[in-house]
């Protein structure tokens, strides 16, 4: 056996070397590590503040609160969006309290003070009680940087940080077929949960959890380690291409009868999954081309502008440091995770699935259903372990998340211990470093 075979299916082109940082139970656990990434991680990166379809009007606002901070994105006279602070610059109350607003003016609730939605000053109590005469028209909100890309907004603290599509690449061209534009945000649904924000991205960086955790998803996505293919971009990002349409070649399905639900998939394209018994493999093909021909006259426009691959595999893109894309045809699912405000053995998880707008579907299958494919048709936060669920799946994995944060803890942790396959994990941990601690330790 040549000892230097591998089995994972690395990109040639996307595999940078790592360095073997050893993964410390300290960045889960501690106060010190959570300040750090507090200072020097999360102002420098990118973060998705909500949605296009959410700012419609002039004067609509929404919110997004992370950690211990807070950022309105609200929508201008010119269309454009601004990002502020959600400070009042005055004695630095909160000036949104709800997730959304639609205002003409952004009014502090404490003192009156009143601007315009710009940010401007345009109003304040008594105003010729200041030293040197009213301060409207010179004070103003302190603005953030604000991006869109697709139908998403994002908000960045750091002057410095390169632009947004930069800093997403190679994402907006690897999606671009998609047609994620004006896709419906069907699902939004976030839990508090009893573990560190960074448990969910390691687990969303490898696949090695699918066996165990997610079993029932081996009759329909091929999780093989020949078939998957890993992807690491000098952006910082990582990626994972997994066959779809297709039972894992972990278990000889190929040559048995076609399992569930890929036979629901075959006759939702007019195939008869009978035929494919004993040659379940060749089915993906087979559903290929009945998208090709079928996609377009049921409203899948996007079809034309998608690759074969696109059709009917999972694109799962872990962005640096917290978000995750999974894109297949029908669904685009957006899963992150947040720390606490104060405490690093907790953290909040969200997720959102978006559906494109097929005429006259009105119904789409989500990971809590059948739900109307309207905006936010379920909206809701929860605490995890509640009994409410965050769909099928992300319940699997918060599943693990808690009683591994307890391990954590555990004298008799010494760091992990990586296959190959999990090396997107090492190089997260080590770019992570690379913010929190500098690159020279």
């Amino acid at each position: 056996m040549n000892i230097h075979t591998k089995v994972s299916r690395y990109s040639q082109e996307f595999d940078p070397p790592v360095r073997g940082d050893t993964i410390t139970a300290d960045r889960y656990t501690t106060k010190e590590w959570m300040d750090g990434e507090m200072k020097n991680l999360w102002p420098k990166v990118w973060h998705l503040g909500g949605l296009l379809a959410e700012l419609e009007e002039p004067g609509d606002i929404i919110r997004h609160n992370f950690a211990k901070e807070s950022v309105i994105m609200v929508k201008q006279e010119d269309d454009s969006i601004k990002a502020f602070y959600n400070s009042c610059p005055h004695r630095g109350n909160r000036l949104v309290l709800g997730e959304m607003a639609s205002v003409p003016r952004i009014v502090c609730g404490y003192h009156n003070w009143t601007f315009d939605l710009d940010g401007t000053l345009a109003k304040v109590q008594d105003p010729d009680d200041f030293e040197g005469g009213t301060p409207c028209g010179k004070v103003h909100l302190s603005e953030l940087r604000c991006e869109t890309w697709g139908p998403f907004v994002f908000w960045c603290m750091d002057d410095d940080v390169a632009p947004l599509h930069e800093w997403l690449e190679p994402f907006p061209e690897r999606l671009k077929g998609y047609g994620i534009e004006n896709w419906v945000r069907v699902l939004n649904v976030s839990a508090d949960a009893d573990f560190n924000w960074k448990i969910i991205r390691d687990n969303f960086n490898e696949s090695y959890h699918l066996p165990t955790i997610h079993p029932e998803l081996a009759t329909f996505i091929n999780d093989g380690l020949p078939d998957t293919l890993f992807e690491m971009y000098p952006s910082g990002h990582n990626s994972m291409w997994m066959k779809g349409h297709q039972a894992t070649t972990r278990v000889d399905y190929h040559t048995s009868e076609v399992p569930a639900p890929l036979g629901e998939a075959a006759r939702a394209w007019g195939i008869d999954p009978e035929e494919y018994n004993g040659r379940t493999g060749d089915l993906r093909e087979a559903i290929i081309e009945a998208k090709r021909r079928l996609g377009p006259g049921r409203g899948y426009t996007n079809y034309d502008n998608m690759s074969d691959q696109q059709l009917v595999d999972y694109f799962h893109c872990t962005l640096f440091p917290n978000l995750t894309l999974t894109m297949s045809p029908e669904q685009l699912q957006v899963l992150r995770t947040e720390p606490h405000p104060t405490d690093p053995e907790k953290c909040v998880f969200q997720h959102w699935c978006l559906y494109p707008p097929v005429e006259g579907m009105k119904e789409v299958f989500t990971p809590l259903g059948m739900l109307p494919l309207q905006h936010d048709a379920v909206a809701r936060h929860s605490v995890y372990g509640d009994g409410v669920s965050v769909g099928y799946v992300a319940d699997q994995d918060l599943s693990i998340g808690t009683s591994q944060q307890q391990g954590l803890n555990s004298r008799g942790f010494k760091g992990c211990i990586l296959p190959g396959q999990e090396k997107r994990i090492q190089r997260f941990h080590e770019l992570l470093n690379d913010y929190v601690k500098g690159a020279s330790e």
